[in-house]
């Protein structure tokens, strides 16, 4: 049997463009002599679509791009994520769902059973579940078990801990799949490349039967998905591997057992690097912008996006902005003209030391002469830099791309209004520790210095004060970052990060700084982040402003 992998990059509302990706992959599958194509989660609509999956105009309308996709399929059978509406006016207006179509002809739909509301989901909010309407579906003489992303990540010979106690996966095995088809939209995040490989092998071996995972790619607001299809034989042996974050349509023959690792390449550094292009390419390409703005400081955390969105949209559509202040060191220029060079960029130099004394007077505010002496005053310079920002980006219609990484945001250090403005928050999930790791990466992928060794090395500072540096104000981004991953991407409680080897009076006052209602306040005002982790900052985390919470370790 022939099988086909339709890992497209889909967007969300583009009935047309969507539906259009669908049938042109279609028409490879039936080129290549393919027997079946397989298409991610919720391919027609895009799975992101939040409370558009409630719009009265959607659900009269959603099963419209099958009128155009079905024809298509004369001659091969498709698997196709979509939604369906819920004819019984109790529950969510729609069911999310596999329709399965052969040679011309809707056989049925493969109703999604496990709704998750962990992290970036929120299933029931939208969707129906399924009732227990599960079969198997014939393409060529194989019987196929299909089910709805979900309904394969509960497998309790796999998984530690489970949320739910039924596995639609097992049920369709029982019932006699010869093959189980999972469709998919699983977000990036660090790990869950190798997590699913694992998992999909797993379950393949386990049950002497194929697996056909395929995945969504793209990027969509914030949530990336990395794409990364897998197709494993009975022997849990993969025997496709498609690539990750780009898209992918290949066919294979299940009967081949040859291992393919195509698509697993590099390490988690590379990996982010990935994400967080495909994030800002994505991002700027479907809200309609072909060129983006920055603001260059001679650090790290610029300069890495400088990179990175230098990549995604092509240097010469990139503007690096330079407002050196009165406490702007001479390296915070040379250095970031040695990037612009390297990189290819337009630049440009906005100085700002002559509005902020203007500033400074009509607001009767002091000069800063040390760092947080006068706080509002080192503000003030963010703030104008944001502002020069935001009038290029609205004059030349360019994307503002914010450029402060996840641990300066976890505990408030940034100025709101100044250097969070933005269209887009590249780094807002990576935290300082991997920015180094992941410049270091590019370098050495280069063979050359794209990033400049002396900004990486460079100590961190915001230069809004004489002498002024972050670890002035905050504990060393060494000590720092290990206690937010573990808060952040694994959830633990400050009595667990301590057991994890870091000191006590430092996990309860970084916790605070995190937790602190004036940090949430900033936080919740950021552009859309770019996710690379569990639990991030950004649309997975719900936290209130107003609140009266505070870590005490004498509790």
């Amino acid at each position: 049997m022939k099988v086909t992998i339709g890992q497209i990059n889909t967007t969300n509302g583009d009935l047309t463009g969507n539906t259009e990706k669908i049938i042109a992959a279609i028409e490879k599958a039936k080129a290549d002599g393919s027997d079946l194509i397989v298409f991610p989660e919720v391919a027609t609509h895009g799975y992101t679509s939040q409370d558009w999956f409630q719009d009265p105009d959607i659900i009269r309308h959603s099963l419209d791009p099958l009128d155009k996709i079905i024809p298509a399929t004369n001659g091969i059978t498709a698997v196709v994520g979509c939604i369906k509406p819920n004819e019984n006016p109790n529950g969510r207006r729609l069911f999310n769902c596999a329709a399965v179509i052969h040679d011309g002809k809707l056989i049925d739909f493969a109703e999604k059973t496990l709704l998750p509301e962990y992290d970036v989901f929120d299933d029931p909010r939208y969707f129906e579940p399924n009732a227990g309407h599960y079969r198997l579906y014939e393409a060529n003489g194989v019987n196929l078990g299909v089910v709805v992303c979900e309904d394969f990540w509960n497998d309790k010979t796999f998984w530690k801990e489970r949320l739910y106690e039924n596995d639609p996966t097992d049920i369709v095995l029982d019932m006699g799949a010869d093959v189980v088809v999972s469709i998919n939209a699983s977000p990036y995040n660090k790990g869950k490349i190798g997590l699913r490989g694992k998992m999909v092998s797993h379950r393949a071996k386990l049950a002497r039967t194929p697996v056909i995972f395929v995945n969504l790619i793209g990027g969509n607001d914030g949530i990336i998905f990395d794409g990364a299809s897998l197709v494993a034989d009975e022997e849990g042996d993969i025997i496709l591997q498609a690539a990750a974050f780009e898209e992918f349509v290949e066919t294979v023959e299940l009967d081949v057992r040859k291992p393919d690792a195509r698509g697993i390449t590099g390490g988690e550094p590379e990996a982010i690097r990935q994400a967080l292009v495909l994030g800002i390419r994505d991002y700027a390409g479907k809200n309609g912008f072909q060129k983006a703005v920055l603001g260059l400081s001679g650090g790290i955390d610029s300069a890495l996006v400088a990179a990175l969105a230098a990549e995604a949209i092509g240097p010469e559509n990139l503007l690096c902005v330079m407002m050196p202040s009165p406490f702007s060191s001479e390296g915070s220029i040379t250095d970031s003209e040695e990037l612009i060079k390297n990189l290819g960029c337009e630049s440009r130099i906005e100085p700002i030391s002559d509005t902020f004394e203007v500033l400074l007077k009509q607001t009767k505010l002091d000069k800063p002469t040390k760092g947080g002496e006068s706080l509002a005053a080192e503000n003030m310079q963010s703030r104008l830099r944001g502002v020069i920002l935001m009038a290029i980006s609205n004059a030349e219609g360019r994307l503002l791309l914010s450029t402060g990484n996840k641990s300066e945001l976890a505990v408030g250090y940034c100025t709101l209004y100044g250097d969070t403005n933005g269209g887009l928050a590249v780094l807002g999930d990576v935290l300082k520790t991997e920015v180094w790791k992941i410049a270091r990466h590019i370098n050495k992928t280069a063979g050359r210095e794209i990033i400049p060794n002396k900004i990486i090395d460079k100590r961190p500072s915001a230069e809004l004060a004489p002498n002024q540096f972050d670890q002035d104000s905050l504990p060393p981004y060494e000590l720092m970052d290990p206690i937010l991953q573990l808060y952040f991407e694994q959830k633990a409680s400050p009595t667990e990060i301590i057991a994890a080897g870091n000191d006590a009076e430092l996990v309860y006052a970084i916790l605070n700084k995190v937790e602190n209602p004036a940090n949430e306040f900033k936080r919740q005002q950021l552009p859309p982040t770019l996710i690379i982790s569990k639990n991030a900052i950004g649309v997975g985390r719900r936290r209130p402003i107003t609140h009266k919470y505070r870590r005490n370790k004498d509790l």
